[in-house]
């Protein structure tokens, strides 16, 4: 029982993963591809808010790339795809961070990168420190995020000889 039980949430958290990754395949398929994605795109008249991406929490350098930090309530995201609740209940307190990465001479997705986060709630059970993985256009994590209070994001970015580091913090209400 233990063992089906592990699959069926192995299952949910990879359909959830490809749920959010369709817009962004769909977006970089039209012309322009994931360039065209970031021009033009004005994420300030969505409140920096865009669902299909998540809420903006940073923007700036890490190291020689360009970066954008993106967090998405996996549980409201869970929601609005219509799943079960029982399902939904399994993405509470969850979130997934997207570091998108740019070459800021060409405005090209950066190549190569991997990097960790660590993350540092308002309590112990909040703090963590996570991989980051390449997911299409970005790299990312999913990190819990169970309590309301100031998390404080520390990235170690790194591609080749290239390395890059960058802080950056949410208030989670």
């Amino acid at each position: 029982m233990r063992t089906i039980g592990k699959a069926v949430r192995a299952a949910a958290f990879v359909a959830a993963m490809m749920l959010m990754a369709l817009p962004g395949i769909s977006t970089a398929a039209e012309p322009g591809g994931a360039k065209g994605m970031h021009e033009g795109h004005d994420h300030a008249a969505h409140g920096g808010n865009d669902m299909e991406k998540g809420e903006k929490i940073f923007s700036g350098k890490v190291g020689p790339w360009a970066a954008e930090a993106r967090l998405i309530d996996m549980k409201a995201q869970m929601e609005k795809s219509g799943v079960s609740a029982k399902t939904v209940a399994q993405f509470a307190g969850k979130r997934h961070l997207m570091l998108f990465l740019t070459d800021p001479a060409t405005g090209k997705p950066a190549a190569g990168v991997s990097g960790k986060v660590a993350v540092s709630g308002p309590d112990k059970a909040s703090s963590s420190t996570v991989t980051l993985v390449v997911m299409g256009e970005h790299i990312g994590a999913d990190v819990g995020m169970p309590t309301p209070g100031k998390y404080t994001f520390k990235a170690e970015i790194e591609s080749g000889a290239k390395k890059g580091s960058a802080a950056f913090s949410y208030t989670l209400k």
